[in-house]
């Protein structure tokens, strides 16, 4: 029996604009998109991939989860929108399985439970499943997690929500239930009498708004709302705004929670179960050991410090060689090993030349607000110096990275001077490893892809 596969062109956009168009069949989902893009541009697949669906005309994106249908996307569309998909990283996408306290704070949940009464929020939570305890035949327990049924998790707070056919924004407490959204008319009152229902998220999709204050209107950045999948109009979509970025957070995740369930929980999980099903490493690759051969005779560095350090010694060598190779003949000068030495840094996805702040923070949220997110880009008050602009509990930091001469050799240092390094690529190797003088180790390059 032959059967007929009907395949619809989807057009697919980067960071930096360019687009790619392929041929997919109808029933193609946000995760298969994104395998096909990962192994198209060769990338490294650490399942932060994500597709994001973009409306230009209303400023406002979200995260298309993995199992959703990328066609049934596309038919929420109208017929002349200039709505996008696109594909770049997205390390916040399943963070809060990880650390679910960076993301619910305790002021902002209580939990429910319908046999029990009420539990303590900050309990529950560090109970929520995770990656590295969870055993190849996990149960999750009633009692052990947002997702259960039998558990009812509040979230509670105050927004700013932006009155229908008005400009005005009113503060109000909101709650937020597997019911639906609800506000209180009557100060933080949970009571049914004086919660008036908001929204629900069955056929809806939460989105960020891109732009809160200069496009809505909105007192602050973080705002959020809440629109019908058919629906493409701003007149009906319910428009909130919260007071900081971990605020919003909290709601945007939380009512992913709720839409999708245990869903998002095997979405998380898929990937790590494939690989271990799969390993893509091959036998020979796996049974690789660090050596030594400076010696007489070649042995195993069995001490992982020991390697490390082999390591980064070696790569240090093959800057200095290359530097070699690079100069002119004979031995390099002083000042063009130090000129070679600054230029490598710029073949690093990590490092963004002529870069403004205000960018460099909308590219990194746009990645994902999660610990040690980062990128290097050109100080642009302050010539011949650079700057790294990192993420961390969910607000970017900038800090200046100063070049200090001594001995007609150049250094690079983030302390005054205290601790200096060679190149910018040995900044970052080694604070990829130690936290040195920044809030968190640089964890998640933040780079650009082109398509």
């Amino acid at each position: 029996m032959n059967v007929c596969v009907v395949l619809q062109v989807i057009k697919v956009y980067n960071e930096d604009n360019t687009s790619r168009a392929v041929e997919a069949p109808s029933d193609i989902s946000a995760r298969d998109i994104c395998q096909l893009f990962i192994l198209k541009n060769c990338c490294i697949d650490d399942h932060c991939w994500a597709l994001f669906e973009h409306l230009p005309h209303l400023d406002i994106e979200r995260t298309i989860e993995d199992h959703e249908s990328v066609m049934e996307v596309l038919s929420g569309w109208g017929i002349d929108t200039e709505s996008r998909l696109c594909f770049r990283k997205n390390y916040a996408k399943y963070e809060f399985f990880k650390t679910p306290l960076d993301f619910f704070p305790d002021h902002m949940v209580s939990i429910a439970n319908e046999t029990n009464g009420m539990m303590n929020p900050s309990q529950l939570i560090q109970k929520f499943p995770v990656l590295e305890v969870v055993p190849e035949t996990f149960s999750l327990s009633p009692t052990q997690t947002f997702l259960n049924s039998s558990t009812c998790p509040e979230i509670h707070g105050y927004l700013h929500a932006k009155e229908q056919g008005r400009k005005t924004w009113k503060k109000f407490y909101f709650v937020l239930r597997r019911s639906g959204l609800y506000f209180s008319n009557k100060g933080t009152s949970k009571e049914p009498r004086h919660l008036q229902f908001t929204a629900e998220f069955r056929d809806s999709d939460v989105y960020t708004l891109l732009s809160a204050r200069k496009l809505y209107g909105a007192p602050t950045d973080f705002g959020f709302c809440v629109k019908a999948s058919k629906c493409s109009s701003s007149r009906d979509m319910k428009l909130l705004c919260a007071d900081d970025q971990q605020s919003r957070t909290c709601w945007v995740t939380a009512i992913r929670l709720l839409k999708y369930g245990m869903q998002l929980y095997q979405n998380f999980l898929q990937p790590h179960q494939k690989q271990k099903a799969s390993p893509m490493r091959s036998i020979s690759e796996n049974s690789l050991v660090a050596m030594d051969f400076s010696g007489q005779k070649s042995r195993v560095i069995e001490n992982p410090c020991e390697a490390l350090c082999v390591a980064v010694e070696e790569g240090l060598s093959w800057r200095r060689k290359s530097c070699h190779r690079l100069s002119f003949h004979g031995s390099p000068t002083a000042s063009q090993s130090s000129m070679l030495s600054m230029a490598l840094h710029l073949t690093q996805p990590w490092f963004h030349s002529k870069l403004s702040r205000d960018e460099a923070q909308r590219m990194i949220t746009q990645q994902g607000l999660v610990d040690g997110v980062f990128l290097l880009r050109d100080s642009q008050s302050n010539p011949n110096t650079f700057v790294l602009s990192l993420c961390h509990l969910q607000r970017i930091k900038h800090f200046q990275i100063l070049p200090v001469e001594e001995e007609e050799e150049m250094f690079y240092s983030l302390d005054d001077g205290q601790t200096r390094f060679t190149d910018l690529i040995q900044l970052v190797d080694f604070h990829q490893l130690n936290r040195g003088v920044l809030p968190c180790k640089l964890r998640h390059p933040c780079a650009r892809l082109s398509l």
